[in-house]
């Protein structure tokens, strides 16, 4: 399967690490944001295209779909023009930094019946899959999801520190990890939410520190702290608190609530959350099927994330 990737940035490079892994799919087209590492990048990865333009690498000889690791602000446009072109895409999270926007991805998808998935990874860490699994077959339930996401962001730099031309989000970017997670995991709607948040950043123009506080229908909770003024480790755990223990999950690791490394390396084909996200996409589209966490599964956390908008602006 031929590709294009846009994003030369840190989860551009991800994504280009990951799908290294991956027989029968070729990236044909890199296009990026800045010229010059653009260049480099596709130089170094011996892909034999790049640009500035997405419309020009979607249109590169025999390119199936795209894999959009652009900046947050991106999302919903690029993804909608892909679906227009004909392309399968899957979009890095979040889809769109807005439901409107959300909204319309999936009327879209819905009306050309493309592949277009969500880059919701926790759903995909073995870590992850390992609860899931165990709450599907009854073995665990969860009471309460505490969760953790820190960073350290007085200045607009992206994970490798490098300067950012648009500005992250604790809400629309970070926040919708744990909403969709906590929704997928407990296979419920959220009946209740409730948010405060920090003061605004003057030179950065966001807010850099967030609560939010959720209940399922049935009544597990999940607390989630949010904070780029976060001098420490960075990153997000994801504790588990439940009836027949309490689980840790750092990305796709997973330890007991002792710290006892859980083995979770028989879950899935790798331990590489994005490459097992990445295998869901190009799998759908071979098998002409919706992936998990298409567009329209993930919509439902977009609306939380309204709700909860809607709160802090009130």
């Amino acid at each position: 399967m031929r590709i294009c990737l846009a994003g030369e940035g840190a989860f551009g490079n991800k994504h280009l690490d990951a799908l290294a892994c991956i027989e029968d799919v070729e990236v044909v087209s890199l296009v990026g944001g800045v010229a010059e590492e653009t260049r480099r990048v596709a130089d170094e990865r011996g892909i034999p295209h790049w640009s500035l333009d997405l419309k020009e690498g979607l249109s590169q000889p025999g390119v199936e779909a795209v894999i959009l690791a652009t900046p947050t602000p991106l999302h919903a446009s690029q993804a909608l023009d892909a679906l227009r072109l004909g392309k399968h895409v899957l979009v890095e999270i979040p889809m769109a930094d807005n439901l409107e926007d959300a909204e319309a991805l999936v009327a879209l998808q819905r009306e050309t019946g493309l592949v277009a998935m969500a880059g919701h990874i926790r759903r995909f860490n073995p870590s992850h899959q390992w609860i899931n699994e165990r709450i599907a077959g009854g073995q665990l339930s969860i009471q309460q999801l505490n969760v953790q996401t820190y960073f350290f962001r007085r200045s607009n730099l992206n994970a490798l520190g490098q300067p950012r031309s648009w500005t992250d989000h604790l809400l629309w970017h970070h926040a919708c990890h744990t909403v969709d997670l906590f929704m997928y995991q407990t296979g419920e709607e959220i009946a209740e939410c409730y948010a405060v948040q920090g003061p605004m950043d003057e030179e950065l123009g966001i807010t850099m520190d967030m609560a939010i506080l959720m209940k399922s229908a049935s009544g597990a909770i999940c607390n989630l702290s949010l904070s780029f003024n976060n001098d420490g480790p960075l990153g997000t755990h994801f504790r588990y608190i439940c009836d027949a223990g309490t689980y840790v999950a750092r990305y796709d690791d997973l330890y007991d609530g002792n710290d006892n490394r859980v083995d979770v390396s028989g879950v899935d084909i790798s331990m590489n959350g994005i490459e097992l996200i990445d295998r869901e996409f190009l799998t759908a589209i071979k098998y002409g099927r919706e992936p998990n966490g298409s567009v329209s599964q993930c919509l439902p956390a977009m609306r939380v994330l309204q709700r909860i908008q809607r709160q802090l602006i009130s």
